[in-house]
């Protein structure tokens, strides 16, 4: 061999092995480059690159179903895989979903964190920014254990409000759906600019995910009255002949789902070569099963079934059923009589696996949960039958009832779960409390009494670097700080941030085993009470609030009852509670209980059983140690008495504050006749001990807070995740 072709020989090599280097790095494919080695045919393998796809008919595969499992092609051979991920949400705090601005290096932190806890994948419900994807694609090119994609397709929730049949309007809902539907599959591979439209996201996508994508979600849980109104009022519609998918004895709202499905297969097959698994987003509220026992009507109205909704010989990587499956609700899960009956093989009575179990039955293709979880709020929202409640539900605890579901899923034979949520959203709401804050301004603070908000396996905790306090009867994160109040039992503190107001009481004559500690809260003027009914307590100034500090299982937070909303909400407005003839009356001197609204009444068919209004007192403090590195720690924490300390943590929504980014709390209730909010100024506070005798505490102290435009926070994995992060290792 001459000198020359030797040169020639190493250049062509060393072009190969740049190519290789490239190829692995994933830069050429992020800029439309595809380098195939022999042939053009994209089935073969790349150098460098672990990932190959399988190809028939001319269209590669990278993911199907086989069985009730998904199989990914990976080192050229399919793989059974239990699919476990995470839901990923598009905000942080301070943005509602439509804004889109969670950057490119947040993403990449979270994807590593996310793969490091074992899971497998992750599910989006719409298209995101570019800096989503160009971060999911420069992950998993150097990632070993990449993070598979379960993409999703929203609807319009305004039009189904506004129209109420995906035909209405010359089909407004159907055409915008399948349309966004395209589009995001182009998204996917990287090929489409997006124009600006507020709430969607815009912008050059050149990043190709296509190779790491597990499949389609398509859809939002089905308004059983859009359903409805769909099949109603189009009895015509009832197949769809579509080169990819079509129906079988579906009905209109089936075959439009259909339709969705074949137009993704169509435009991916077409313009991409590359097909892969599609599912449809459904729930318990229209799965294709019977609740005898469902209280709510729509709970069980209607039905979507995806068996009616086939596949023809030209698509090869099959369906699967998606369902979103919570423990507590709908209340079918805590009354159905076969359910809670089932005892599953540790002894334990579950109805959720029964549900899994009879769902199971039902289909003959994969079902993946793409929806289950466990918020770890203070407050409640819906009780399940297994303890497994919708809030209230300790962070050290959340992991343990996260896995248990996982377990059940993987024991059931489905094909995985999706965890809801990857991180806390600060700007969900809550049906039982949502009448006490601003919709718009509800992103910029923290209401631990929203459930919604506390999904999240990531926590976003108040304060730029760390917490302003922990409760754990430690004065060390007051130093510094100035009393508000000096009274007979000690000194006074108060300070708070995006979630909490603190206090903290230098106790010097005080038993807190036994001694009743009072700390009244005036925090708006013209109403309140200057003393304590059936007691000789009384207040120099008119109280909207009194704390009462008395041991360990006895403590709480009452409201004068004049501003007691709840009572006004469920009592004057809805006329669910026994009408109270003197609550107008101010200065009566009674404290409510603050509670908290668990269930309408309802009656459980088919024997008609009456379920009284649920509810709860959501004032009574819990006792414990707030911080997390403390072995003993308990995120439900109120407050925790230790060597004279005394710290108290009160959410802002317990003292009718319905904005404290903006000053707001509740206007005079019966003078506005509604619930609305009004600016605050300088609250007065008290500090004294309830005594046999007469017991004259003075309000002297005082306390207002500055206003903020955006929240101060830091990100938290909470135990849940070192908890998924060792479970999820048997799913591997």
């Amino acid at each position: 061999m001459t000198g020359t072709m030797k040169k020639i020989l190493i250049a062509l090599m060393a072009l190969v092995v740049a190519a290789a280097v490239l190829a692995q790095t994933g830069l050429l494919s992020r800029y439309g480059i595809t380098p195939f080695f022999g042939s053009a045919d994209p089935s073969d393998k790349k150098i460098g690159d672990r990932f190959e796809y399988q190809t028939v008919g001319g269209i590669r595969l990278r993911a199907r179903t086989n069985g009730n499992y998904f199989e990914l092609f990976e080192e050229g051979k399919w793989k059974t895989s239990f699919m476990t991920g995470v839901n990923m949400g598009a905000t942080e705090p301070g943005l509602f979903p439509g804004d889109l601005t969670v950057s490119y290096e947040t993403y990449y932190r979270w994807f590593e964190y996310i793969r490091d806890m074992n899971a497998n994948s992750i599910r989006i419900y719409t298209t995101m920014r570019p800096q989503f994807y160009n971060a999911l694609l420069d992950f998993n090119s150097s990632s070993d254990h990449p993070i598979w994609l379960f993409q999703g397709v929203w609807m319009n929730e305004e039009d189904i409000l506004k129209l109420g049949d995906v035909y209405a309007q010359n089909g407004k809902i159907a055409n915008d759906f399948i349309a966004d539907a395209k589009n995001t599959v182009d998204v996917i591979h990287g090929n489409i600019t997006l124009p600006t439209r507020p709430g969607f996201a815009s912008g050059e996508y050149t990043a190709d995910v296509s190779k790491y994508l597990a499949g389609w979600i398509l859809g939002i849980e089905c308004d059983p009255r859009l359903v409805i109104s769909t099949n109603q009022n189009h009895p015509d519609k009832t197949a769809f002949e579509g080169e990819y998918m079509y129906t079988l004895s579906a009905s209109p709202f089936e075959a439009f789902l259909c339709s969705a499905g074949d137009a993704v297969i169509s435009h991916q097959t077409e313009t991409y070569k590359l097909q892969v698994p599609v599912g449809f987003t459904n729930w318990v509220t229209t799965d294709p099963l019977s609740h005898p026992n469902e209280p709510h009507e729509d709970e069980d109205l209607v039905s979507v079934n995806v068996e009616n909704i086939k596949s023809r010989d030209t698509y090869h990587p099959g369906q699967f059923a998606c369902y979103h499956v919570y423990p507590y609700y709908p209340e079918s899960l805590n009354y159905q009589e076969d359910y809670i009956e089932y005892t599953d093989l540790n002894g334990k009575k579950n109805p959720y696996r029964a549900y899994l179990k009879d769902l199971r039955l039902a289909h003959t293709m994969p079902i993946l949960i793409g929806e289950f979880g466990i918020p770890t709020s203070r407050g409640t929202a819906h009780v399940g039958f297994m303890g497994y409640n919708q809030g209230g539900v300790k962070e050290t605890d959340q992991g343990k009832m996260i896995l248990d579901m996982f377990n059940s899923m993987y024991e059931e034979d489905y094909a995985g779960g999706l965890l809801f949520m990857w991180q806390d959203e600060w700007f969900k709401r809550t049906w039982n409390n949502e009448a006490f804050n601003i919709a718009d301004k509800r992103p910029f603070w923290s209401n631990v009494q929203t459930n919604e908000q506390f999904f999240g396996l990531m926590s976003f905790d108040p304060g730029e670097n760390k917490p302003i306090c922990l409760i754990d009867g430690s004065s060390d994160d007051w130093k510094g700080a100035t009393a508000a109040f000096t009274a007979a039992p000690g000194k006074l503190y108060i300070k708070s941030d995006e979630r909490y107001v603190y206090f903290m009481v230098q106790a010097d004559n005080y038993d807190f085993e036994k001694d009743t500690l009072l700390i009244p809260i005036d925090t708006i003027q013209g109403q309140g009470n200057f003393k304590l009914r059936n007691t000789s307590v009384t207040f120099e100034k008119a109280a909207d609030f009194l704390i009462q500090i008395h041991g360990k299982n006895d403590s709480r937070i009452q409201v004068d009852s004049y501003y007691d909303w709840f009572y006004y909400l469920y009592g004057e407005q809805y006329r669910m509670l026994p009408l109270i003839r003197d609550v107008r009356d101010r200065n009566s001197g009674r404290f409510n209980p603050i509670m908290m609204c668990l269930n309408y009444e309802m009656e459980i068919p088919p024997k008609n059983k009456k379920i009284p209004l649920g509810r709860y007192e959501t004032g009574k403090l819990t006792f414990g140690n707030s911080n997390p590195a403390s072995p003993d720690y308990n995120s439900l924490a109120d407050f925790c008495y230790k060597d004279g300390i005394l710290e108290i943590r009160i959410p802002w929504q317990l003292l009718n504050v319905m904005d404290p980014s903006d000053g707001k709390i509740a206007d005079d209730l019966y003078t506005m006749q509604s619930i609305v909010a009004t600016d605050t100024g300088v609250w007065s506070v008290g500090l004294g001990l309830k005594s046999n005798g007469n017991t004259s505490i003075s309000l002297g102290g005082s306390f207002r807070w500055d206003k903020w435009t955006m929240p101060k926070y830091h990100e938290r994995l909470k135990p849940a995740y070192y908890d998924l992060q060792e479970g999820l290792k048997k799913y591997r």
